[in-house]
């Protein structure tokens, strides 16, 4: 019988978890822990008396976190196995890669500041990265460091790369979120329905999700909306510091809410001289989308490339055979490119 499933023959790196206690994350309002760890991958040639290394930021999507990229795979890889061949292969150099845990009650955030979930953009960028330079042999400066994600993590590399254009270098997004009028307008019926369905009361929503054994898509589709409100419109005065775009009982869009969102829509932001100067200042920028994303997505980012080309922002833009689930095998793509616009 030939052997289908072949051992992996890769130099294998490891893994180092930094404890640590989040001072932007300390009394956030959900009551998130600040005790954290820090993932982190080494190549199996890391040296603390060696050239400085390439460090990559991986920025998990939403329901998932940094730790959750160590997981088993039944089938495929998880990130570091997928860095420790692409390393053997010689199509990646040697590269620190952190996985940080950015996890929420409300099931993520978009990696921005915010009163209503937490300051996660300052745990990031005035922590973390300081972190990692103290505790590891790394590229001190932006020219060394990029970030890359998918869906919520793609978001926030793009983010980041227009609003911290001193830290990050190059920045990878894997079908983030952008066009928000697709993404997000289609999920609020269900949103209203599921949170009306625990009587209208997002405490109580979030609540009863965490308490059940088996939340189903529409539940996590709803926290995603409550998640989204946070980050894009909080409202620390009202009632849990969520302030939903639409009426409850009706369905209408609350127009100035919504204009809110709209705000830290990429197709927005990128109207701003301020990240068009970042994007501009950018060693690389990578996106892509497969062109079956069942969120929308790809609208929204054909949008966004279309507009960098016309401001002569360079971009690697590709689109591919594929949805939003799955998708990690772009990572053979988009991890080489950051690593050679680094060098």
């Amino acid at each position: 019988m030939v052997r289908v499933r072949e051992a992996a023959a890769w130099p294998r790196g490891r893994v180092e978890r930094l404890a640590h206690r989040c001072r932007a994350l300390e009394d956030n309002p959900w009551q998130d822990p600040a005790e954290r760890e820090l993932c982190v991958y080494l190549p199996h040639d890391y040296s603390e008396s060696g050239a400085p290394v390439l460090a990559l930021w991986d920025l998990a999507g939403f329901t998932n976190s940094g730790p959750g990229h160590l997981n088993w795979r039944n089938q495929g890889e998880n990130l570091p196995q997928r860095l420790d061949r692409l390393i053997g292969q010689e199509k990646l150099p040697s590269v620190v890669v952190a996985m940080p845990d950015c996890y929420t009650s409300l099931g993520g955030n978009q990696y921005v500041n915010s009163p209503s979930v937490g300051h996660y953009a300052d745990y990031l960028v005035d922590e973390l990265v300081p972190l990692l330079s103290e505790r590891f042999n790394v590229v001190a400066g932006r020219e060394g460091r990029a970030l890359f994600g998918k869906s919520s993590g793609g978001y926030g590399a793009l983010y980041h790369a227009m609003h911290y254009p001193e830290v990050w270098g190059a920045a990878a997004s894997h079908a983030g979120d952008a066009g928000f009028e697709w993404l997000f307008l289609p999920e609020f019926p269900n949103a209203c329905a599921v949170i009306n369905a625990a009587g209208g009361d997002i405490g109580r929503f979030v609540t009863e999700f965490w308490a059940k054994n088996r939340p189903d898509g529409r539940d996590f589709m709803a926290l995603m909306v409550i998640a989204m409100a946070a980050s894009y419109d909080p409202a620390p005065d009202s009632e849990h510091g969520i302030r939903l775009p639409f009426d409850l009982h009706t369905m209408e869009l609350d127009p100035q809410a919504w204009a809110r969102w709209l705000e830290f829509d990429p197709l927005h932001m990128i109207e701003r001289a301020s990240c068009q100067q970042a994007l501009r200042g950018l060693l690389g920028l990578y996106i892509d989308v497969g062109w079956r994303d069942q969120y929308n997505i790809q609208y929204g980012n054909r949008r966004l490339q279309r507009r960098l080309k016309q401001l002569g922002i360079e971009c690697r833009y590709e689109e591919f055979d594929g949805t939003h689930s799955s998708i990690d095998w772009r990572l053979d793509i988009s991890l080489p490119f950051l690593a050679k616009a680094l060098k």
